[in-house]
């Protein structure tokens, strides 16, 4: 999917302005709707790329920017968001970079300007991304891991590297694998940030929000004097200041722990974003940052997941959205409320308290509900089931796509026979 202001056009590419997007994650030790239409190609620009690859949006990369983005240094696929002002922010991706990771890179973008109703930033957002298709906004997602051996890295924009990209179902999602751990939400944030929003302390303001801004300069600067961000990494924060990345960095400490990111780490139990935020948890944040939490509360960040979540095709089982201590990755995973399944495996989804949607792959499915069926609302239509939870903050109404089977706490139905 991609996001639709207007119209989409990709047009040629302008030279790459850069603010401070290229600073290191962590010391290393007019309403926007959706649609599932591809960005559009240019003449010639979908030889040697499969039909999956290109019904999920990714063509080759285009020609106006194939002369930046080059084979030689291994770019080889592109997609897109565009804007309101017909333009378009680019993602362009090595050629170790999946097609899975590609599309939930693009997918975090799109929940990140997706707007959000009655808030105080949020509810258009259209300034936003086209600020950031005007000021030259490209997303790298490049292969290995930041080692300072790609020389693609050196090329405007944003990188994120494979190492650093989970993909919902995946193995290093499930067991929250913190040596691949998902850096995505804080680079495309700090994307976002920097060609967006717009930062401040520069010779001049190049975003949309300098009121937002403001805030987050005022939180990020109570959070460090209070030292609750960037505890005990002095020569870090002396880097940052330096390159004026310090509220790009803490923002990113806030919305990482915000959407679940560090509740499962087990090697700073009570901290988040290796031991430099004080927060490990979206509650945490409330009582011990509640500046940072005034950022969160219907700013322009949403508090739940607004893209649909593509499950890895790898994946067998259960996939849980609903917080269950045992299972590491929903700490991340509560936060979603719509997914699909994909691949050919036999694999099930356990709903959670939000209204979602739930689309099934070719196998069978079966989406897992809590209480007893009588306390349930079934209604049939033409193309999908609609389960409604008759009780209050629990299951929510869901509505499921090519699924087999509806599990309650006392029977399993067959969705067809129902």
């Amino acid at each position: 999917m991609k996001i639709t202001y207007l119209n989409c056009f990709l047009i040629p590419f302008a030279a790459s302005l850069l603010f401070g997007c290229n600073s290191k994650s962590t010391p290393k030790g007019t309403v926007v709707s959706i649609e599932p239409t591809p960005p559009i190609n240019q003449a010639g620009n979908t030889a040697g790329l499969s039909i999956q690859t290109l019904a999920l949006g990714i063509s080759e990369i285009p020609s106006s920017l194939a002369s930046t983005y080059t084979k030689t240094l291994k770019f080889n696929r592109y997609t897109q968001v565009s804007t309101p002002n017909s333009k378009a922010i680019h993602i362009v991706a090595q050629d170790q970079i999946t097609d899975n990771q590609i599309v939930r890179a693009r997918s975090i973008l799109e929940h990140f300007l997706a707007p959000l109703p009655d808030s105080e930033y949020g509810s258009d957002k259209t300034a936003v991304a086209n600020k950031m298709s005007e000021n030259g906004a490209v997303l790298l997602l490049l292969n290995g891991v930041d080692d300072g051996t790609n020389k693609a890295a050196e090329l405007d924009g944003q990188p994120l590297y494979f190492g650093e990209m989970q993909v919902e179902g995946h193995q290093w999602y499930i067991t929250q694998d913190y040596a691949h751990r998902d850096a995505s939400y804080e680079e495309i944030l700090h994307l976002v940030h920097d060609y967006g929003i717009g930062v401040d302390q520069n010779t001049a303001f190049n975003g949309a929000l300098p009121s937002f801004q403001a805030e987050i300069r005022s939180a990020q600067i109570d959070a460090q004097s209070q030292n609750l961000w960037g505890m005990g990494a002095a020569d870090w924060i002396t880097e940052l200041t330096a390159e004026n990345s310090l509220s790009q960095e803490y923002l990113a400490a806030v919305v990482d722990v915000y959407y679940g990111l560090w509740g499962a780490n087990m090697e700073f139990p009570t901290t988040g974003m290796h031991d430099l935020y004080v927060a490990k948890t979206r509650e945490d944040i409330v009582t011990k940052d509640p500046l940072g939490a005034t950022l969160m509360d219907n700013k322009f960040f949403a508090s739940y997941l607004t893209y649909n979540a593509r499950i890895d095709e790898s994946f067998t089982g259960d996939f849980s959205l609903l917080f269950n201590a045992n299972l590491p990755y929903t700490h991340h995973a509560q936060y979603l409320k719509d997914v699909t399944l994909t691949g050919t495996n036999n694999s099930n989804v356990i709903v959670n308290q939000l209204n979602n949607h739930i689309t099934g792959n070719i196998a069978e499915n079966t989406v897992i509900f809590s209480g007893s069926s009588v306390e349930y609302q079934i209604t049939h239509a033409n193309t999908y089931v609609t389960v409604e939870d008759m009780r209050d903050n629990r299951d929510g109404t869901n509505t499921l796509i090519a699924v087999e089977k509806i599990r309650f706490s006392d029977i399993t139905l067959d969705v067809l026979s129902n």
